[in-house]
This record gives C-alpha cells, structure tokens and sequence, in this order.
C-alpha cells in the first residue's frame, strides 16, 4: 500500500509541475509572441493618457515662436523692426490686461469685505428701504414710514393691510407740506387692539389735480444682520421679518 501511494504522489506531483510549466508558456506567450518585429508594433496593454495641456499663450511661449521666427527667417529679407515691435506691443498689451483684470477681481473683494464691515454699523437700527410693506413684533410694534407726495396735499388717505390684502386700519394724514410726508402706524386695528406679528403693507392715497391718486410709500425696517455678499450684490441687510435689501437701495437711516 506505501508504494501505491508513493507511486501515486509522484504522479501527483508530475502532473502539477507540468501544469505550471503549460501555465508559464501561456503568460509567456501572452507577453512575447517570439517575433521582434509583432512584438515592437503591438499595442501597450496600459493606455497611456497624456496630461492636459494649458492652452493659454504665456510670455515665454511667446519670446520661444519670436527665437524660432527669428532663426528661420531669409536672410536677405529679414523681419521688418516695426512689425517684430508691433508684435511684442501687442503681447505686451495682453498680458498687461490679463494681470489688471487679476487686480480688479482683488480689488473688488476687498472693497466687498470694507462694505460689509461698514455695513455692521447698522445692525440694531432701522433703515428706510422702498417697499411700503413692515414688520410688526412684540420689539417693534409699530411701523413708520415715508408718503412721497408730488404737491401740496391738505389731506392723504392710508390704508393698512395684512398679508391677505384685507385693510385691518385706516387714518388720515396731514400732507399740507409736501414732499416727504412722515407716517406712523401705531400698530392697531379698526377696533383698537393691537395686530398679531407679521408684515403689514401701508399705502396712501390723495387729490392730485382734483383726482384720487396712488402715492409710493417707504417704511422703515430693522436690520437684525448683514451678509458679505458677492461683488455684483455688495452687502446685503438682513431685516427683521425675513427680508432682506442691499446696502445701496437704503434710502435714510434712523436712530430708532
């Protein structure tokens, strides 16, 4: 029985190493085929991507086509000064674009961050903005704001709505002055109780030429906090009611 399995191990063993002999010729005749010359042509297994390259012209690139223009040109008919200065002008004046650009991109997010940091100086006060609609809260319980009358008007008619367009008040105002006209809602209704928080629209009406006239409203918002904001947009002002309003449409500030 042991010279069986001896016998039978060794067979084992033949018939294993001549596996691995085949499983060498087969590696070895996928990577070489024994001609030199299929070899040479035949394709790489790893495709070899090449990099990206830039496709901007730089001042070296430049200086490198005016050396090889320079060497290949006929001797007996060289390139002309004005046309190589006009050249080199005309480089020059690229490039010279190209960094000014870079500078004004800097420029203006300095100038973006110098606003916003003015701009902090408003947080906590109230700010006329041209929208005629309000916030009242239990902090600010009325609102103010500005009727711009065309002429003298003894008396303007205001109407207060809430956010569905239903009047909740309404009061006369003296615009004998004209111009600007103050107004002040005191923040109740028809009934005299004071209206839940929310946005409220004013608007105002009068005789213009003996006829009813539509007149703008401005009001007064709190700014709560300011936003960096982008260098189209500039600063940006929170205010107290969700809205917000660039610093450069703010048309007065008020202390209170």
């Amino acid at each position: 029985m042991s010279l069986i399995n001896q016998i039978n191990q060794a067979s084992a063993q033949t018939a294993q190493n001549k596996s691995q002999s085949n499983a060498v010729t087969t590696n070895s005749s996928t990577s070489s085929t024994g001609n030199p010359f299929l070899d040479g042509i035949r394709l790489p297994k790893d495709s070899i991507v090449p990099e990206a390259k830039s496709q901007q012209l730089t001042q070296d690139d430049f200086f490198s086509l005016l050396s090889q223009q320079l060497s290949m040109q006929d001797p007996f008919k060289p390139v002309d000064n004005d046309q190589m200065i006009a050249q080199m002008a005309s480089f020059s004046t690229v490039d010279g674009i190209g960094k000014l650009n870079d500078e004004i991109v800097n420029l203006n997010s300095v100038m973006t961050s110098s606003q916003a940091l003015q701009a902090s100086g408003l947080v906590g006060r109230k700010v006329l903005i041209p929208t005629d609609t309000g916030n009242i809260s239990a902090e600010s319980p009325t609102i103010k704001g500005v009727i711009s009358t065309p002429s003298k008007i003894p008396e303007l008619s205001v109407r207060v709505e809430d956010e569905k367009g239903q009047v909740v008040a309404t009061f006369k105002v003296d615009g004998s002055d004209g111009g600007n006209v103050d107004v002040n809602w005191n923040g109740l209704d028809k009934n005299g109780q004071p209206v839940v928080a929310g946005n409220y629209t004013i608007k105002a009406s009068g005789l213009v030429d003996g006829k009813s006239q539509e007149l703008p409203v401005s009001t007064y918002a709190h700014v709560s906090s300011v936003s960096l904001g982008t260098a189209s947009t500039g600063a940006i002002l929170n205010l107290r009611g969700g809205m917000g309003i660039k610093l450069t449409d703010v048309l007065a500030v008020s202390e209170t």
